[in-house]
């Protein structure tokens, strides 16, 4: 057998060595590849994910800004008007991703802070306006009933029916500022500005409609069964909100169509009822009047209006202040009926008729054995006069009782006045005046002037007057016509 020489064995013993070396670096390679392989992917990976990731950033960073130029533009501005318009919606957020996230919490907190802070300023601002308006108004105010005195005092003074009737008109006129001074200085908190005894609500009802232009259109049912009055401290509060009401339904009413006005008597209180013929009200105005009527929120002068429409505003911070309640609904008759409920307790009384008799401008309460009288301000057969002036100056001030109206009667003539021939059938008797001193003859003897009347025969003479005048329009009409009633409430 031919041996391997030597030198050959160690070369494939190199050959062999150096191949298992260049197999395990091979071996080392591949791993090393296959590593950087997967190093290079995962790169390649993060790289795609930080690229998407500041490309949502960016997104989310321009509809951020997109958010808050959407505050600042619309947001905000929709919230100043919706703290002054209630029904003004308040836009949301553009993007819907952001509902409930920092972003949208944060944002919303702005908005409160911006509301707290506008609505805390406007009060601070109103509370200072309504402060100015009150002082002015009570100014105002305390004038005006000193015009009033001096008037009643001229219609006294006078005796010329000319001189009369423009006194009376200026009278009316003066009354028409004092209630829309004594409306916006009782929405600015100020007091009614009067106290009077207590009254019949008969007669309150009589007084308030007189102070209203078109008065002669509202028409008085008195359904009641007593002798029912208002304590002395509601009278003026009680008679400004039905004042109120009335001007609503005869502003918003055709002007030859009626205002009825129904008083009823039920177990715990009286209600003076008001329907008008008008145009009506639509649902949200009938539930902003009952908040305004409620009196439960303060009312600040920028939510009235403009010009300010303070009526309701005035009757519902009376009706928090004194305990009677006002409700308004559209009337069957297609406008509106508004409700004035007068609890018995603690603000009626019953008088006695024997000792404080109800004028006859009033309507009397249908009970057995008395003859019906509605009141529609005008004698029986008289056509309304939109112009003409209120029938007495005492009955502006309220309809008080007839024993404090007895200064509205003439003076008593000097001489006795001729026999006037009977009335025909259907007409008033005619009362003569007195001739004016004016118109006497200046070759005639002068008399002595009559010495001032005490209260107690002015007030005798009223009552006759009354008596007379009533008692004519009895004879001239023995069923006068009965005026339209609105449906029974209790």
């Amino acid at each position: 057998m031919t041996s391997i020489p030597e030198a050959l064995l160690w070369c494939l013993s190199a050959g062999t060595a150096a191949a298992v070396v260049l197999a395990a670096f091979s071996v080392r390679a591949w791993k090393q590849r296959v590593d950087l392989r997967a190093r290079l992917t995962s790169a390649e990976e993060q790289h795609s994910a930080t690229l998407h990731s500041n490309t949502e950033l960016s997104a989310r960073l321009r509809a951020t800004e997109a958010e808050i130029r959407h505050l600042a533009g619309a947001r905000i501005p929709d919230l100043t008007m919706a703290l002054a318009h209630p029904h003004v919606p308040v836009r949301g957020m553009l993007d819907s991703r952001f509902a409930g996230s920092e972003t949208d919490h944060a944002l919303s907190a702005v908005l409160d802070q911006i509301s707290e802070a506008v609505t805390s300023e406007r009060q601070r601002v109103d509370a200072a306006a309504q402060s100015t308006l009150r002082g002015a108004t009570t100014t105002i105010q305390a004038l005006l009933y000193q015009l009033q005195t001096a008037l009643q005092d001229m219609q006294h003074r006078y005796d010329d029916p000319n001189v009369a009737q423009d006194l009376l008109t200026v009278d009316f006129l003066n009354e028409q500022a004092l209630r829309r001074v004594q409306a916006t200085g009782v929405v600015c908190g100020a007091w009614p500005g009067l106290t009077r005894e207590d009254s019949y609500l008969a007669e309150l009802v009589v007084g308030a409609t007189s102070r209203l232009r078109g008065y002669e259109r509202v028409q008085v049912s008195n359904q009641l069964r007593d002798p029912v009055a208002v304590v002395a401290r509601a009278v003026e509060p009680i008679a400004i909100t039905v004042t109120e009401l009335l001007a609503n339904a005869l502003h918003h009413s055709h002007q030859e169509l009626p205002v009825i006005v129904t008083l009823q008597q039920g177990n715990r209180g009286a209600s003076v009822i008001i329907d008008d013929y008008g145009v009506g009200m639509h649902d949200d105005e009938i539930k902003r009047a009952t908040e305004l009527l409620s009196g439960e929120d303060n009312v600040l002068l920028t939510q009235l209006g403009d010009p300010p429409r303070s009526g309701f505003a005035a009757a519902g911070q009376l009706v928090r202040q004194y305990g009677y309640g006002v409700h308004v609904e559209s009337s069957p008759y297609g406008g509106v009926r508004a409700v004035v409920y007068i609890p018995g307790d603690p603000l009626l009384t019953v008088l006695d008729e024997s000792a404080q008799p109800m004028s006859v401008m009033a309507p009397l309460p249908r009970r057995a054995g008395v003859p019906d009288r509605s009141s529609s301000m005008l004698p029986t057969g008289a056509a309304p006069t939109p112009s003409a002036p209120a029938p007495t100056a005492d009955a502006a001030r309220g309809a008080a009782p007839a024993r404090h109206r007895a200064q509205a009667a003439e003076p008593a003539p000097a001489e006795a006045p001729p026999v006037e021939p009977a009335p025909a059938e259907g007409e008033l008797p005619r009362r003569r005046r007195r001739q004016p001193a004016s118109e006497l003859d200046h070759g005639a003897p002068r008399t002595e002037p009559n010495p001032p009347r005490s209260p107690e025969e002015t007030a005798s003479r009223w009552a006759a007057l009354q008596q007379g005048t009533e008692s004519g329009r009895a004879a001239a009409q023995p069923d006068p016509p009965r005026s339209p009633e609105g449906n029974a409430h209790s």
